[in-house]
């Protein structure tokens, strides 16, 4: 396996309130990929985001190294959402300055050629396998529920004014109910996760490319995240890969 991960603030936004994070185990061929984009008043967004990424990625490591995943990477992955969350929510609970901030998460975890994938909010995951990119999660924001209903089509989408508003976040209630997808995947797919920031300027055909024709992955995420820049990055940008 290989993999990367790179975040930017972008060309507008004066911080970054996304975070990322891989961790790879080349010994018993286990990865995790993850991709926060927080929200927030202040720093608030960035608490948040970066809060939930390390308690979520610490439940997963501690699982993967007790070898809790087997066969159950389902509960293994909610029940660090859910400790995330409860982190995330108290915090904001506590502090006046964190009062209803709140985090987008999706990650992707790997056990040999075994992939699950949990989400909340309008960060996503992408799967490459022969040659072909489709896309794993479904965006929980109120665009992507206006598209099912069929007031809007996928390409009025990317310009309409509600385009990031989400209708899911960690943090902001006591609970939060994620999506859960599995895949078997074949040696050569690469899995991309990514923020809005890179979603919103990029089309899924671009990414498509950038995977297909770049040598490795690190090449490819400094690729997307360079296409971003290059059209005014209009929020933070995260990029996180992983090839099996």
């Amino acid at each position: 396996m290989d993999s990367c991960a790179i975040t930017d603030k972008g060309c507008v936004r004066k911080g970054n309130q996304d975070a990322c994070y891989v961790h790879r185990d080349d010994r018993n061929g286990t990865a995790l990929v993850l991709v926060c984009d927080g929200m927030g008043g202040h720093n608030a967004g960035n608490v948040a985001s970066s809060l939930a990424a390390t308690v979520f990625a610490g439940e997963v490591k501690e699982g993967l190294a007790n070898a809790r995943v087997t066969g159950d990477l389902r509960s293994l992955m909610k029940d660090a959402l859910r400790t995330a969350n409860a982190a995330v929510y108290s915090l904001g609970e506590a502090e006046p300055s964190c009062r209803g901030m709140g985090t987008t998460l999706v990650a992707a975890v790997v056990t040999g050629l075994d992939a699950a994938f949990i989400n909340v909010g309008d960060s996503r995951a992408y799967h490459l396998s022969g040659g072909v990119l489709r896309q794993v999660t479904r965006d929980h924001s109120v665009v992507e529920d206006m598209i099912e209903r069929g007031e809007i089509t996928r390409e009025q989408s990317r310009t309409h004014p509600r385009k990031n508003l989400i209708t899911r976040a960690v943090g902001t209630a006591k609970s939060v109910e994620p999506d859960f997808f599995t895949l078997t995947l074949r040696e050569g797919d690469r899995l991309l996760l990514c923020s809005d920031g890179l979603s919103n300027v990029i089309a899924d055909d671009e990414i498509a490319e950038a995977l297909n024709f770049t040598r490795d992955v690190d090449t490819a995420c400094k690729l997307l995240l360079q296409m971003a820049l290059d059209r005014g990055a209009p929020d933070n940008v995260t990029v996180a890969a992983l090839v099996i």
